[in-house]
This record gives C-alpha cells, sequence and structure tokens, in this order.
C-alpha cells in the first residue's frame, strides 16, 4: 500500500513532465516512421510495408527523375519568400509598435486574416488575383503567393518581440550621442533578432512545406511538396523519405546548435 502511494505521489509531482514527453513521442512519431522507412527495400512502388533493410536509397537521394529538381525549386521559392516575408514583416511590425497612425487598428487586424482564414480561400483569391491581371503562372506566383502567406506570422512573431522591449535602451544610446542609424544597428536590431530570426524561420517552413497555395498558383512548376502529392498517386520512392529525414536531422541539428550559442552566451554573461 505505501508503495502505490508514493508512486501515485511520484505521478502526481511529474504529471506535467509526463504529458509534454507523451505530447512530444505523439509529435515526433510521424518523424520515426519516415526515417524508418527510408532504409526500406520495397518490392513494389508503394514503400508502406516493410519488407528488408537497405541503404540503396541514401546512397542515390537523386535516383527518382524530377526529385532533386522539386527540392532544389521549392528551396530557392522558401528562401526568397523567407527573405521578402522578413523584409516587410519587421518593417511592418515596427510601423504598428513604434508609430501612431490612421487606420493602425484596422491594418493590426487585416494582418491576421492570413492566418486565420482557411489556405484554399487565400489560394482561390490569389489565383483570380493573378489571372486578372493576365500574369503568368510559375515561379513568381507561387513566390508573391507564399511572401503574402508568411508576412502575417512574421509580422506576429517581430511584433511579440519589439512590444518587450524596453525604450529606456535607445534613449541610454541616444544620450551617449549615437545616431538614429547607430542606434538602430547596435543596440535595436540586436535585441529584436531573435523575433526576427523566430519569424524567419517559421516563414521557411511554412514556405518549403506549403502545398495547397502553391497547388493553385504553380501552373506547369512542380515544388516538392506537389512531387510527393503526384507520386503518391502512382507510388511513393523510399527517396522522398530520405529527404524528409535529411531535412529532419538538418532542423534538428539547427536547434540544437542555436540552443549551444544561446547558453555559452548566458554563461558568459554569468
Amino acid at each position: 500500500m505505501a508503495f502505490v502511494t508514493s508512486l501515485l505521489n511520484w505521478f502526481r509531482r511529474h504529471l506535467v513532465v509526463i504529458a509534454g514527453l507523451l505530447t512530444l513521442a505523439y509529435l515526433l512519431l510521424p518523424n520515426v516512421v519516415v526515417t524508418v522507412f527510408s532504409f526500406n527495400k520495397p518490392n513494389g512502388r508503394f514503400n508502406y510495408e516493410w519488407q528488408r533493410f537497405s541503404t540503396d536509397a541514401w546512397k542515390d537521394p537523386c535516383g527518382v527523375a524530377g526529385l532533386c529538381g522539386s527540392l532544389s525549386l521549392s528551396l530557392q521559392i522558401a528562401l526568397w519568400a523567407t527573405l521578402g516575408a522578413t523584409a516587410l514583416g519587421t518593417a511592418i511590425a515596427f510601423a504598428l509598435v513604434r508609430y501612431r497612425f490612421r487606420a493602425r487598428g484596422a491594418i493590426n487586424s487585416l494582418i491576421f486574416l492570413p492566418m486565420a482564414m482557411p489556405e484554399v480561400v487565400m489560394a482561390a483569391s490569389l489565383l483570380t488575383l493573378f489571372l486578372n491581371m493576365g500574369a503568368r503562372l510559375g515561379f513568381w506566383t507561387v513566390l508573391i503567393a507564399h511572401i503574402m502567406f508568411c508576412l502575417s506570422f512574421v509580422v506576429t512573431a517581430v511584433k511579440a518581440r519589439v512590444m518587450s522591449m524596453d525604450p529606456r535602451l535607445e534613449q541610454a544610446a541616444q544620450d551617449l550621442y549615437a545616431g538614429p542609424f547607430q542606434t538602430f544597428v547596435r543596440v535595436t536590431l540586436p535585441i529584436a533578432a531573435p523575433g526576427i530570426a523566430a519569424g524567419a524561420l517559421l516563414a521557411f517552413a511554412l514556405s518549403f512545406d506549403d502545398f495547397i497555395i502553391t497547388n493553385f498558383n504553380a501552373g506547369s512548376t512542380v515544388t516538392f511538396p506537389m512531387f510527393v502529392w503526384g507520386s503518391a498517386q502512382r507510388g511513393t520512392p523510399v527517396q522522398i523519405n530520405v529527404v524528409g529525414t535529411a531535412m529532419f536531422v538538418v532542423a534538428v541539428l539547427f536547434v540544437l546548435a542555436s540552443m549551444a550559442v544561446g547558453n555559452r552566451r548566458t554563461r558568459r554573461k554569468a
């Protein structure tokens, strides 16, 4: 009886941690399945059942026609969309926090619309706009659509960081005869950098992973998500799992490196 009581008490004390670990395991389970099946060698076209262990797909990740081309295109679009959305989103976030102007409240509300509405609505609206303008669907229409879609997320991330900034730090820099440009570069920008980086990473992930908006506005352009969707109808190459695993590992390594750099800076300050 005492053992059961102590076990229940331990469980109550660590309930939040256990729930968090179970949630994390649930979220990571699809990545584990993708990783495991990247070493599979199916007998047929569909990589849905485990057959036998093989590293052939890892040795030749571009063995499927069009896979690496679509991956390269998705990376290009994600990179340029991240740069565009981050630059515009950062400027909008600073304007909304630091300045008072007409329609400021309306703009604040409009910023959240792309996040609130279904993607298919925005995709159809952008397609209608491009068709009415006579634009040719392809790389540039996808890029513009991705910037429009990612902009709201960048604004939200940067705005939260800017709102938490202490204005006295910038005032102190000005008291020490720093000009507006010096104050922004040496004080404001370093403080806002974590929010800007978070918004940029989120924009990159959303752009690279997007299918609905891309499918409406791509024309004959094939990005990696569209390649995966098309391949799933005819068969699922193991190389798709290889690319997915590689992207996941790179993201995890990037996060770990960021945490290591942050911990090192904290130790130096201490």
